[in-house]
């Protein structure tokens, strides 16, 4: 079995919990942690968990660089990470719901300045998917990058999934401008958002079609109902979403596209692996971050793994 590329981002999370709608010019009572994050970040260090031999190309700043370095470590990641000597790591302020919805607020510090200088083609060695998340398109040291990455990837038969990210971004880098850029990917994962902008499509079953028409394969989160498939512009499968009590929705879809990716590399067919994906975003919104807890115990880590679809994590 091959290994699993992810190029993204790290991310400082600050995540504040509040049980009332925040009030305008005073306080908000709020449950504050601080977590390490990014969408490729998660989905690394998720399908770690999950029992992928995962590495991860990011870039962090000179405040907390080591610091994501270690945690990255800690939860199995092999990182290939750039310390920028001159930016800040990325921060994003989550503020959560009481039903677990989160908006954000977002400085993209040293992340956005990932480039090609950080690429070695050795990244690929033993790998079998390369996963690119879609914030690292939005900037063009990223996207020259991204370029890079897929084109070496074609050339040594090396599969290629891509994240839409944010319907924020996408709108402005351009949606039709986006499909193209990562045409070369033959996996699509987006949410529900992500997938009616990219198409202009009015229902998820047509998106998910779309997509599937111009990608081979397309996922489409559906959150509370689950999520489709679809192959070569039909929709194939739909899987229900697993149950959760919903404490916190950072990360999920970036557990989701870890635990599909995961189950493909494991040989589970792609209907399986959407199963699998709904599972690990069930486990992810469980708790607060959106990363999994760095394994304290092997009872720990197999607690997760059985809350999952049956992937070998030993």
């Amino acid at each position: 079995m091959g290994g699993l590329l992810v190029i993204g981002d790290v991310v400082t999370d600050v995540v504040a919990l509040h049980g009332q709608p925040v009030a305008t010019g005073t306080d908000t009572a709020a449950d504050i942690v601080l977590r390490p994050g990014g969408s490729g970040a998660n989905t690394a260090c998720w399908a770690a968990r999950l029992g992928a031999d995962t590495r991860l190309l990011a870039r962090a700043g000179h405040d907390t660089g080591e610091w994501h370095r270690a945690e990255l470590v800690k939860a199995g990641v092999r990182p290939h990470l750039r310390i920028d000597p001159e930016r800040p790591t990325a921060v994003v302020i989550a503020m959560v719901d009481p039903s677990g919805e989160r908006s954000m607020l977002t400085n993209r510090g040293a992340g956005r300045h990932i480039g090609p200088e950080d690429w070695s083609p050795s990244f690929l060695d033993g790998v079998a998917y390369l996963h690119l998340s879609g914030y690292t398109l939005f900037e063009q040291p990223g996207l020259d990058l991204a370029r890079l990455a897929m084109r070496e990837a074609a050339a040594r038969g090396v599969s290629v999934s891509v994240d839409a990210a944010s319907t924020g971004f996408l709108r402005e880098f351009g949606p039709e401008r986006f499909v193209h850029e990562t045409s070369a990917a033959q996996i699509v994962i987006a949410n529900l958002d992500e997938a009616l902008l990219l198409t202009g499509a009015t229902a998820p079953e047509a998106a998910a079609a779309s997509l599937s028409d111009a990608y081979g394969t397309a996922v489409v989160k559906l959150g509370a109902g689950g999520a489709l498939l679809g192959n070569d512009g039909t929709v194939v499968a739909k899987a229900p979403a697993a149950p959760a009590e919903v404490v916190d929705s950072t990360g999920a879809g970036d557990a989701f596209a870890a635990g599909f990716l995961a189950a493909l590399l494991s040989g589970l067919d792609p209907r399986a692996a959407l199963e699998n994906g709904c599972r690990a975003g069930a486990v992810a919104v469980a708790q607060v971050g959106g990363r999994p807890p760095v394994p304290g115990a092997a009872a720990q880590s197999a607690g997760i793994a059985k809350e999952l679809y049956p992937i070998d994590t030993d």
